[in-house]
Formats: C-alpha cells, sequence, structure tokens
C-alpha cells in the first residue's frame, strides 16, 4: 500500500514539475481569426507576449461591419476595435498537457463604431470591458487552433482562429 501511495504521489509531483506552460517567458504568438457575432462577422489579430510563467499581456485589432434594418432603412454599420488582455494559463497548476492551453483573463479596449448619416439607433464609440475564456490546440510546435468566448465589450461572443508561436 505504502509502495502505491508512493508511485501515485511520484507521479503527480512529476506531472506538475515538468508539464510545459504552453508559452515560455519571453516568447510570442500571433493570433488571426473571425469572430461569433449575431452582428456580422468580425474579424481580428492579436499578439500575445508571456511575462511570468502562467502569465500573457496582449494586443488585439478587430473589424467588424454589419447591414441593420432600422425604422425601414437599411444602415451598413463599421467597428474597429483596439484592446488589450491579460490572461491567466492554467496548464501548470493543472497539469494540462503542452499542446494544449487552457486560459482566462480580462481585456480593455477602445471601439470606434461609425454608422451612415440619418441613422438614429444608438451605437457609440468608447471604451470597452471584457473578460474571456479559451483554449487552443497546438498541431505542431508553432501551429494552433484558438476557440475563445466572451464578453462585456463591442467582441461579445466568441472568437475561432489560429495561432502561431513565433
Amino acid at each position: 500500500m505504502k509502495t502505491l501511495l508512493f508511485t501515485l504521489a511520484l507521479v503527480c509531483i512529476t506531472g506538475f514539475t515538468f508539464s510545459q506552460n504552453p508559452i515560455r517567458i519571453g516568447q510570442s504568438q500571433f493570433n488571426i481569426g473571425l469572430g461569433l457575432s449575431d452582428a456580422g462577422v468580425p474579424v481580428y489579430i492579436g499578439f500575445d507576449r508571456a511575462i511570468l510563467p502562467d502569465l500573457t499581456i496582449g494586443a488585439e485589432a478587430s473589424y467588424r461591419n454589419y447591414h441593420e434594418k432600422w425604422e425601414s432603412n437599411n444602415y451598413d454599420h463599421n467597428i474597429v476595435g483596439l484592446s488589450a488582455n491579460l490572461n491567466y494559463h492554467f496548464n501548470s497548476l493543472f497539469g494540462i498537457a503542452p499542446r494544449w492551453d487552457v486560459y482566462a483573463g480580462a481585456n480593455a479596449g477602445f471601439y470606434i463604431w461609425t454608422s451612415p448619416d440619418g441613422y438614429s439607433g444608438t451605437r457609440n464609440s468608447g471604451l470597452g470591458l471584457g473578460a474571456q475564456i479559451g483554449t487552443r490546440y497546438y498541431f505542431t510546435n508553432r501551429v494552433g487552433i484558438n476557440l475563445e468566448f466572451g464578453g462585456g465589450n463591442a467582441f461579445t461572443g466568441g472568437k475561432l482562429g489560429l495561432t502561431f508561436r513565433l
């Protein structure tokens, strides 16, 4: 019984000790993809950099165009977003395999909404604050797919895209 407990403890300790972070300190990754939204299909590009073993900081730019019918008129709207994010990666904490990256965090940004003249609806530019939770799966050491859900900002919904480790 002691041998079994010792073996299990050793396996757990080894798993946590040798599990790799999805992105090492100083390493960066580039993200590109499409958003999930009920108003248009956002396109985004982003950049993340590891600043601590389980913490990344990043920046993102997004663009969305959507068509809306308002008071028997048709309007095209554009939204440009610039935001910063901070994410905690759970791989070390839970001993998740390095091909996977599970994270959650917060973001803040500025969103510019433009609507055509004559539009009387409420679409405003301004500060957006939000939170996100996501995961990535790396097919190779450099290329992966990402899926993220979030809310509280102009990018409410989610994102699906590719990640490239630099």
